[in-house]
């Protein structure tokens, strides 16, 4: 047997006070009168015998009420295992999962108030001389220290479910930069938490310097359904066009779902799309007809009918419908009529032209298309504007002249790692493949095995092919006519022969050079985001309007309002969150409130959406040889069971039931044995 305070045993020197007290109070004498002193001698010896029986024994009642009481406060326990080596202050870290998978019922409660509960026993079976750290999904900056025992019951009490979802292998890093800075040797960790499989990337533990503990609480099996996520088919929706919008839903238990509504609520308006069936465990695609009226943002919900699981049942996201997208033609002599004629015919569509030599570089980022429309040159200046254009999401097209100086090609083509021109070659050639499945002529034609009449030409440049490509019209006997290259966030579009008809009759094959121009305009290589997750996406970017330095961008949603970082990147500003946001909707950027420049959309992380745990088996085989799982029932006594856990069986509760006891004996020694 140990103590945990053993110094309180120097408080057994009390047991002197009964002692004394014996000593002189049962030794007074008392006077007797009697009316015959025949018996007097007999009587005197058996009640002195007596007395003094009942006296040692009232001795003993005091010393042995005094000496358990000493050992309670003492704290007495019998170590198992190797917790004799674990006696002094200890530094405990208890991270309680918060997440919203939580927030599902346990038989009566939460789950998260059961976490609650049950931290708060963890740190009430220490010591007021332990420090503690209370870690949630948050990561808050009050929870990166080390507190008190009562400031980490006040920290478990203000504990609310959250957005939040961490990975496991974070959570105990951070309870490990904690705990390290702690003074104390003995260090403890104990992680509450339901354990879902897709959060709970536990590795074999091989630290022995602190000591961890897995607390599982499992919750009542639920079905859930979870619209995973939704976007565009077009990465540019277009006004009055039918915009498709592809909608993922994914059935994430063993129980078949009937008839669930899914509806769209679009700039306040809902329009109920139908009902869905979904097999156990099945995930579907659904494609919903968007057709905009206007130009301007749009913002929009998905949202379907499910129980009891509600986080992920809504879908958020925003877009934007401009009013024209405008192209620029960088012509060396005369605008190109055809170019004209085909984005003239479309409302949408604004060309400007522009001389080779006459360039306003400063506009470039305004326009969604330039095209290189048969340059001679291309200058070192405009090769380095075109570069940085294309980086930042633009699309370049460029159509060579009959004339052009190689190298300057060359250098250009080269800086967009973009095969390379070769010698024009003055022959006959036949165009006999589109590729169809790539955006550019994807769903243009209604029956792709008709009589496409494919451009031909007289004459055109080789094309080298040390570069990946992706080709959209090749020639019969294998060489690229048109070919797409990505380029960091944008596209170039490569033309192996002139706009010149006199060359090229692709400017006379309206199906084919039309849809050419119109997707090269809309197209993008950059990831058109029209969602983003809390917690995960904390980097946005917009446009720039600020030209100084002292007015600030703000974000606003639906009740709050708050300065993100910003940096302005050139045309860009970049934002960043700092996990500003705690709630799915929408919000808005402006400068003045009046004006919204640009408009985001968050959803909840959809990481917990299915509800998959670990056993407690599981996790022991996960965790090895270093790692405990506590069980506990329902009804056990959680505090009895981690104070044992620490120092082994805890005794003071005994020793105080005994000290009471001895009282009680001595009471009623001394109400009924009479001497």
């Amino acid at each position: 047997m140990q103590f945990v305070y053993p110094a309180f045993l120097f408080a057994l020197a009390a047991i002197a006070i009964p002692i004394i007290i014996h000593l002189f109070h049962f030794r007074r004498f008392k006077k007797v009168y009697f009316t015959n002193v025949k018996f007097l001698k007999e009587v005197k010896e058996e009640s002195a015998s007596r007395s003094r029986l009942r006296n040692l024994l009232v001795l003993f009642m005091r010393v042995m009420a005094v000496a358990f009481l000493v050992f309670a406060f003492a704290q007495p326990f019998i170590p198992q295992k190797d917790t004799a080596v674990k006696a002094g202050q200890k530094a405990v870290s208890l991270y309680v999962d918060n997440s919203f998978s939580m927030d599902a019922r346990a038989s009566d409660v939460p789950l998260v108030e059961k976490a609650k509960q049950r931290a708060r026993e963890i740190v009430s079976a220490y010591n007021l001389d332990d420090e503690f750290q209370v870690i949630t999904c948050d990561f808050e900056g009050r929870h990166q220290r080390l507190v008190s025992q009562e400031d980490a019951w006040q920290l478990i009490d203000e504990i609310q479910p959250s957005y939040s979802v961490k990975n496991l292998s974070q959570v105990i890093a951070k309870q490990r930069q904690v705990l390290n800075t702690a003074k104390a040797e003995n260090k403890v960790s104990y992680l509450i938490s339901d354990f879902q499989k897709n959060v709970t990337d536990l590795e074999t533990v091989q630290d022995t310097t602190i000591e961890m503990n897995l607390v599982p609480l499992q919750s009542v099996e639920l079905r859930n359904v979870s619209i995973d996520s939704c976007w565009f088919e077009a990465p540019i929706q277009m006004l009055n066009q039918t915009n498709r919008l592809i909608v993922k839903i994914r059935n994430l238990s063993n129980e078949e779902v009937e008839d669930m509504r899914l509806s769209l609520k679009l700039d306040g308006q809902v329009k109920p799309l139908g009902n869905l069936n979904l097999s156990p465990n099945e995930t579907v695609f659904d494609t919903v007809n968007v057709t905009i009226t206007r130009t301007g943002w749009h913002e929009a919900e998905l949202t379907i009918t499910d129980y009891p699981v509600h986080f992920d049942d809504a879908y958020f996201f925003t877009f934007n419908v401009q009013k024209e997208i405008k192209v620029l033609s960088i012509n060396e002599t005369a605008p190109n009529r055809y170019l004209n004629a085909a984005f003239g015919n479309a409302g949408y569509f604004k060309v400007d032209n522009q001389s080779g030599n006459k360039i306003d570089y400063s506009k470039l980022p305004d326009y969604q298309l330039i095209i290189l429309n048969e340059l001679n040159t291309i200058s070192s200046g405009l090769a380095f504007e075109l570069k940085q254009y294309i980086a930042d999401g633009g699309n370049v097209g460029v159509f060579p002249s009959k004339t052009a100086n190689i190298a300057t090609y060359k250098s250009f083509l080269n800086s967009v790692k973009a095969n390379e021109l070769t010698t024009f070659q003055s022959k006959q050639r036949e165009v006999s493949y589109i590729n169809v499945d790539e955006f550019i002529f994807k769903d243009v034609f209604i029956n792709r095995n008709s009589n496409l009449k494919l451009p031909s030409t007289t004459g055109n440049f080789g094309v080298t092919r040390n570069r990946v490509e992706e080709v959209l019209l090749r020639y019969r006997d294998g060489g690229s006519f048109v070919s797409k290259y990505t380029y960091e966030s944008g596209n170039l579009f490569l033309s192996a022969a002139p706009l010149n008809k006199e060359i090229s009759n692709l400017v006379q094959s309206g199906e084919v050079f039309v849809p050419l121009l119109y997707k090269m305009a809309i197209a993008t290589g950059k990831d058109t985001r029209i969602a983003y997750v809390i917690g995960k996406d904390d980097i946005l970017e917009s446009d720039n309007k600020v030209t100084g330095s002292e007015i600030v961008y703000k974000l606003k949603g639906k009740a709050e309002e708050f300065i993100p970082g910003q940096k302005p990147l050139g045309n860009k500003v970049i934002l960043n969150i700092n996990n500003q946001i705690g709630e799915a909707g929408f919000y808005n950027l402006f400068l003045d409130e009046a004006e919204t420049l640009y408009k985001f959309a968050f959803n909840y992380d959809r990481r917990e959406s299915e509800l998959a745990y670990f056993t407690e088996d599981e996790l022991k085989e996960k965790g090895g040889q270093f790692v405990d799982v506590i069980k506990a029932s329902e009804n056990s006594d959680f505090k009895e069971l981690i104070g044992e856990r620490s120092r082994g069986i805890i005794l003071w509760k005994w020793c105080l039931i005994f000290a009471l006891l001895f009282l009680l004996a001595e009471v009623l020694l001394l109400r009924f044995w009479k001497s």
